[in-house]
């Protein structure tokens, strides 16, 4: 393990449980250390715990924050960057699913604005509060949020049914080649992706998911990792390593 590694951090939200903890897991054994971002401040204090002892060389702090609270989502944000700096990675691992009879007709105003404030207006909050100074550092830092196959423009993607969920996805890839387009497209040293996790066991996967958490997080801990050189691609949605279509 490099001093280079050791001294790198990341902020990880979803980081008590699931995606987020197995990211957390993955990048402790790349050295780098993590800030846990989570709603369940108890849930978050065992999940260190668990990492600490596992990497015991590795630092896990916490910090507790509702993200469906756009307000404190902001301010924990900012209270992160004045603490800690600007991270190497942000992570962004969090995500609840919509309710199975949410289609488009059929939606409440609660259940619409529940789903995006999460799993949209949370990343845009975060990642406008700490991208900014991320982009700046043009030192090779990276933002990788979980996306779904469920919001992509072609194959399956919005063809139907769970219309938050599917919609707030689509809102993130397009967030994602966005921002990514707006910074060089990782001309300036600041990369941006989108990742599909696939089904994996999680609270919202359920236990007979196909796959293990581990795996569902494996490819976004590598583009956090991976080394970048000169015409690499960003601004992307990445399933096990590989570009599919938006």
């Amino acid at each position: 393990m490099s001093s280079e590694s050791t001294s790198k951090l990341a902020f990880v939200t979803g980081g008590s449980r699931g995606l987020g903890f197995e990211v957390a897991r993955g990048l402790a054994r790349a050295g780098i250390s993590s800030v846990l971002i989570a709603k369940d401040s108890e849930r978050l204090e065992i999940a260190a715990k668990q990492l600490s002892a596992e990497f015991p060389g590795i630092t896990f702090e916490t910090s507790t924050c509702d993200l469906e609270d756009q307000v404190q989502t902001r301010k924990t944000a900012e209270d992160l960057l004045s603490k800690y700096g600007a991270p190497f990675a942000l992570v962004l691992a969090h995500g609840v699913m919509s309710e199975k009879m949410s289609k488009t007709l059929r939606t409440t105003d609660a259940e619409w604005r529940r789903v995006m404030a999460i799993n949209l207006d949370s990343v845009f909050t975060l990642v406008n509060v700490l991208g900014l100074p991320m982009a700046d550092a043009r030192d090779g830092r990276r933002v990788v949020i979980f996306s779904a196959c469920l919001g992509r423009m072609s194959g399956p993607g919005n063809a139907g049914g769970l219309a938050p969920y599917r919609i707030s996805k689509a809102g993130v890839n397009a967030f994602v080649r966005n921002l990514a387009h707006e910074t060089g497209l990782g001309a300036r040293g600041f990369y941006v992706d989108a990742i599909c996790p696939n089904h994996s066991r999680t609270d919202m996967g359920g236990p007979d998911a196909p796959r293990s958490a581990e795996e569902g997080a494996e490819c976004a801990v590598w583009l956090a990792t991976r080394e970048f050189n000169a015409g690499d691609t960003t601004g992307v949605l990445w399933e096990d390593r590989k570009i599919v279509d938006w």
